[in-house]
């Protein structure tokens, strides 16, 4: 081709149209139009939204297919293919197809009922319409996805005989050749084709030593693929394991790029949910909560005009002299009646706190006071002296308003209300009962594997069988951060159980925690769950570190109950017990945090000195488990908890904090500045 083939992207959906939801599937689309095995082949030259309505699909079809300088190749429309009564794409597209290609309609239903059963439940429609080819596929990204991928090398072959090639000179050469031109390896030809036969077997040896090398074993034999089709270039389609193909099929090597701790946290952060806005009540339950706007006083605190002490409410005369003998007139508490007006030369007893009788200018403490009489029932002050001199207007009274003032900001959007108290008290002080804040999310926590039993299950262990340490302290750890936490138990290492339980997480849950089953292993099934089975994203699955190498961190698109395509996230985290605790404070919590309006997200980093020597991991950087205690002049130190394998869960025993400690293969020496993240509370040591 001299230049790319024109496609256009048709988006039906009435959500989308009326700005209720956003569409997800555009970009998935462009990515196998733009992907680096069909660059410059395609180029999108328009997207359109259109709703669930017959007339407008049609309308913007014709506005394509019709006008012959609008060049489009191919339409792909997305959305509308199923069985809901709004789903009319099929009825829209068929009756303005010129010519059925029911083989395109084939290959799209074979692809995805290899994944779903239920994917003969989707009615798609394909053919030509003048010079366009057109195809409908289903507007879950997944199944989008899917669909365009199974016919991608073979439709611009239809395009370009549509737009009127000459057909002899483009089958010159055979099928061979136009497969080899589509970029696709068939293994349905004559096995007597000895070049062919050369190349696929000389490919599947160097794609072997590859893995040989890369695991780094030395061997000199390869692994074969039997007759597995490979329609992409090496690393070019990072996917998961495909557990329908049997365990010799696996990758021999992960398929996932490894990423530094920092791009990780980065694609944590660009992919999780933005924080939702909800109505809470001013109560404990508030204690954790992140507001989501200012919070304006809605009254004066004081009320009133209140005596700061207790004492002796007064009129302060010109010269403030206020020596001598005075009669007391009233009694002023907090709970006050109805008190008369006081005059120079009157004095009304008054408690902390209490509203002063009109009049007063000023309060007398009554430690400047000398009783001189009593009244006759001896229950009552009847006379005073005041020692002072100099008085002023206003001493020992709180003015209205002083503390707050109504229409005042008393606390601003973004601060997270403590369990000190201090906030809770401000918003009860103006009687402020809701306010805006950001919704915490619910977490499910999830074990995988059929060797995990419950920790408290009686009884020995049978060969092989391991108690889930995992679940009770990923449990544990993120109630202690405050949040909401479903156990989902455990699941076992077969695709249907694994999909359903991620499924029903992801219907009680915003975030999930899985532990086990992210390696490498036949049964590791979590990451080809999430990718063929959920239709979600892993952002990334492997990291750079030590533990926590295999830590994998995805999105799945699901609809709430308002209909709208929404993102849940899952976390991954490897099986080992170490691995699991120290991946969840460094990518969950963040997660969770950034998903509750908390900023700045993540463990509080400090510099600290090592205690003693500290041995390096000569390939990673290792999150060092530790205690940081502080001195008594102030300075922090790190000791190591002892050894840091990955399933030795005895290692954040104690432990308040992660060293970053980098990789090396000379020790650090003592005294040597590093970062620790704070995990929880820095220890005094005496």
């Amino acid at each position: 081709m001299s230049h790319p083939l024109k496609a256009a992207i048709l988006i039906i959906s009435t959500s989308v149209a009326q700005g209720v939801s956003k569409d997800s599937s555009e970009d998935i689309l462009r990515s196998v139009f733009e992907g680096e095995e069909e660059a410059g082949r395609w180029t999108v030259s328009d997207v359109k939204v259109v709703s669930d309505d017959i007339l407008e699909i049609q309308r913007q079809i014709r506005e394509w297919t019709d006008h012959e300088a609008s060049g489009i190749n191919l339409i792909v429309t997305t959305g509308g293919t199923g069985f809901a009564t709004a789903d009319q794409t099929p009825e829209a597209i068929s009756p303005l197809i010129h010519k059925h290609a029911p083989g395109l309609v084939h290959a799209m239903l074979a692809t995805s009922l290899s994944v779903t059963p239920f994917a003969m439940m989707s009615r798609p429609v394909a053919g030509v319409r003048n010079k366009s080819v057109i195809i409908t596929i289903p507007g879950s990204p997944k199944g989008a996805k899917e669909n365009l991928q199974a016919v991608i090398k073979t439709v611009p072959h239809a395009c370009i005989q549509v737009a009127g090639a000459d057909s002899r000179s483009l089958h010159a050469g055979g099928v061979k050749r136009l497969e080899k031109d589509a970029g696709i390896i068939s293994l349905g030809h004559s096995s007597h084709d000895n070049s062919t036969a050369h190349h696929r077997g000389h490919k599947h040896e160097a794609h072997a030593h590859e893995h040989a090398h890369g695991h780094g074993h030395g061997h000199g034999h390869g692994h074969g693929h039997g007759s597995l089709v490979r329609h992409t270039k090496q690393g070019e389609n990072p996917m998961s394991n495909d557990p329908s193909l049997g365990p010799t099929r696996r990758h021999r090597a992960s398929p996932y790029p490894m990423l530094d701790v920092e791009e990780a946290l980065a694609l944590v952060s660009k992919h999780t949910p933005a924080p939702t806005v909800i109505t809470s009540k001013v109560d404990n339950e508030l204690v954790g909560a992140v507001l989501a706007e200012d919070v304006t006083a809605s009254e004066n605190v004081p009320a009133f005009r209140a005596s700061i002490v207790d004492g002796y409410a007064v009129v302060v005369p010109k010269d403030g002299n206020m020596r001598g003998v005075f009669p007391v007139t009233a009694v002023s508490h907090a709970a006050a009646g109805e008190v008369g007006e006081l005059k120079e030369g009157e004095v009304a007893r008054i408690t902390t706190g209490a509203p002063l009788p009109p009049g007063a200018t000023s309060v007398i403490m009554v430690e400047d006071t000398v009783l001189k009489t009593m009244t006759e029932d001896g229950r009552e002050e009847k006379e005073i002296e005041i020692l002072a001199d100099g008085v002023r207007e206003g001493e020992n009274i709180r003015e209205v308003g002083s503390d707050t003032k109504d229409g005042s900001i008393i606390l601003q959007k973004g601060e997270q209300v403590s369990s000190v108290g201090g906030e809770i008290g401000l918003l009860a002080a103006v009687g402020t009962a809701t306010v805006k804040t950001y919704k915490r999310p619910v977490v499910g926590v999830l074990s995988t594997g059929d060797e995990i039993v419950n920790h408290d299950r009686p009884g020995h262990l049978r060969l092989g069988e391991v108690r889930d340490t995992n679940r009770p302290t990923l449990i544990t750890a993120a109630r202690g951060w405050g949040y909401e936490v479903i156990d989902l138990g455990i699941a076992s290492d077969k695709p249907g159980t694994l999909e359903e339980t991620l499924r029903n997480g992801m219907r009680q849950a915003d975030l999930l925690i899985t532990t086990g089953g992210v390696s490498m292993g036949e049964l590791d099934l979590l990451k080809p769950t999430i990718e063929r089975a959920l239709g979600g994203t892993i952002h990334f699955g492997r990291v750079n570190m030590k533990p926590g190498k295999p830590t994998t961190f995805a999105t799945v698109p699901v609809k709430n109950n308002d209909g709208e395509r929404v993102s849940k996230v899952i976390f991954s985290l490897p099986g080992n017990p170490a691995s699991a605790l120290v991946t969840f404070h460094l990518f969950v919590l963040p997660s969770l945090q950034a998903m509750s309006g908390v900023s700045p997200v993540g463990l509080t980093k400090i510099p600290v000195s090592l205690l003693h020597e500290f041995k390096l991991d000569p390939g990673r950087p290792e999150y060092h488990r530790a205690l940081v205690s502080v001195g008594s002049d102030g300075s922090l130190w790190a000791t190591s908890t002892g050894g840091q394998r990955s399933s030795r869960v005895g290692s954040l025993k104690g432990a308040n904090a992660l060293l970053c400690m980098p990789k090396g293969v000379e020790p650090l020496q003592k005294g040597t500045k590093v970062e620790a993240l704070l995990m929880s509370n820095v220890r005094l040591v005496l």
